[in-house]
């Protein structure tokens, strides 16, 4: 009988309300790490090469881009479009990028971009913010997750000055003059300034004294002095990759993938939780290294998993989360920690997206039906009085071809919104944008979004979203097929 109400001291601790002595986790660096001598089976190699793919694509996208575009020899215009630099500096445009570019996918029209790569272990970089007055601006600042950091920009309500940024390792002397330091996760980072203009002869002229005074240069170069640069004088800088096939520059190639990938792993620290993802995947790399047949397996299953799963990316249904309407919306964008979904995906179909305090973004590819938009047919998008996007920045619908980049039409027209100063209202105050290939008759031009004869997708922007965008409660207008 004693045997059944003998009690454990940790139990009747616990029925004390005194808790028993916790067991102590082990330590990472305590537990047994996989072995490079092991001899895997294919199949077993196979999926982990997989998650290998989808985990890493938006990082070795990132230092693919570096790795190109800092061989710039001065700042200049890649093939006369693209803003490039050397690492370390910056390069602006003093418009609006051109139609043509493929740098990216989904860029906007409705900015002044530049654009700058930086090693900020080896040497941090100064980052000039001038006076924009009223002005919206903002400098996304990428660390090589594609994750923003720090807050540079009108919403933050930033003072002009001298930023200096530095990386997660740096521990150098800050010199007097500096307003800011502000610290990268990653060692590899870069900026991309935007800078609002409206699409007046008039406001392109007023923005270019703020644009010159955009510049960034390595902290050796610091003398407490706010530089200028004329950013619409130039070089030409030959463009090697100028053949693209009609799209986006092709920055992951899945047969050179995991001969790239060691060296995210050896330069990007593992964010919590991912310590025994990176043992795995180092390990992945070993095994693979010793055996050819491995090697050549995890090949294989880079090209299919490209084909299968980052190539679906594209279509906006499996981007972010439904919006209403037949919309999506991005979610977690540039602050993606371990949403590893929407990072990839974000990093396939319009990568360098503003964290959501920044922008929000609206994307579709569907009609208010479900129906595929085309150019064959017209469309109306009808934002009701006082419904257009709720903002402090600005807003604009754009438009974008089956590559996500803008398509050639007659009125170089690629998105209507806040900088359009010759927008005519309907006569309740509602706004209607008509898109098609199509003109939808003279009088209407002036609202017209121009399609290709062929598929298309909508975008819209809100920048600096007030409360209904950053609560999710406002929604995009339904987009109706004209008669």
């Amino acid at each position: 009988m004693l045997k059944h109400i003998t009690a454990t001291a940790s139990t009747l601790a616990l029925l004390a309300g005194v808790p028993a002595m916790a067991q102590q986790a082990p330590l990472f660096s305590d537990l047994s790490m996989p072995n490079p001598q092991a001899t895997p089976h294919p199949e077993y190699v196979r999926m982990l090469a997989r998650q290998a793919y989808i985990w890493g694509w938006p990082m070795v996208n990132m230092q693919n881009r570096h790795d190109q575009i800092t061989q710039a020899p001065e700042p200049g215009l890649l093939g006369g479009i693209l803003p490039v630099a050397p690492q370390g500096q910056i390069a602006m445009l003093s418009d609006y990028i051109l139609p043509s570019e493929t740098f990216v996918t989904c860029p906007n029209q409705d900015v002044v971009y530049g654009l700058g790569f930086f090693d900020l272990d080896e040497q941090p970089v100064i980052v000039q913010v001038p006076d924009f007055g009223d002005r919206f601006w903002v400098y996304a600042l990428y660390d090589a997750r594609t994750d923003q950091f720090g807050e540079l920009g009108k919403p933050y309500g930033t003072k002009p000055g001298f930023y200096m940024l530095v990386g997660p390792n740096w521990d150098g002397e800050t010199p007097e003059g500096v307003t800011d330091v502000i610290r990268s996760s990653t060692a590899l980072a870069n900026t991309i300034p935007r800078v609002f203009k409206d699409d007046t002869p008039k406001d392109g002229e007023a923005v270019q004294a703020l644009i010159d005074q955009v510049v960034v240069y390595p902290l050796d170069q610091f003398d407490g002095t706010m530089k200028t640069i004329d950013w619409s004088d130039l070089p030409e800088i030959p463009n090697p990759s100028a053949d693209t096939g009609g799209g986006e520059t092709q920055w992951v190639v899945p047969e050179k993938f995991f001969d790239q990938f060691g060296k995210v792993l050896e330069t990007v620290a593992p964010l919590p939780g991912e310590d025994a993802m990176y043992a795995q995947f180092k390990w992945l790399l070993d095994v693979a290294a010793q055996n050819e047949d491995l090697k050549q397996a995890i090949v294989e299953e880079a090209v299919q998993a490209e084909k299968e799963i980052i190539k679906p990316f594209f279509r906006w249904e499996h981007n972010g989360k439904p919006a209403g309407n037949g919309w999506n919306r991005s979610v977690n964008n540039a602050d993606w920690g371990v949403d590893y979904f929407d990072r990839t995906g974000t990093a396939k179909s319009n990568m360098f997206d503003n964290r959501p305090s920044e922008t929000q973004y609206y994307y579709t590819d569907y009609d208010v039906d479900g129906n595929q938009l085309d150019g064959a047919h017209g469309y109306t998008v009808t934002f009701a009085a006082g419904q257009e996007p709720p903002v402090d920045g600005f807003w604009s619908l754009t438009l974008y071809n089956d590559k996500h980049l803008f398509a050639p039409n007659e009125l170089d027209r690629y998105s209507l919104g806040t900088k359009s100063k010759n927008m005519q209202r309907n006569e309740d105050g509602s706004l209607t944008i008509h898109v098609g290939h199509a003109s939808p008759g003279e009088n209407l031009e002036s609202n017209w979004l121009p399609a290709p004869d062929g598929e298309f997708s909508l975008y819209i922007r809100a920048y600096w979203g007030q409360e209904p965008i950053t609560d999710g409660t406002w929604q995009p207008p339904a987009i109706k097929a004209a008669g």
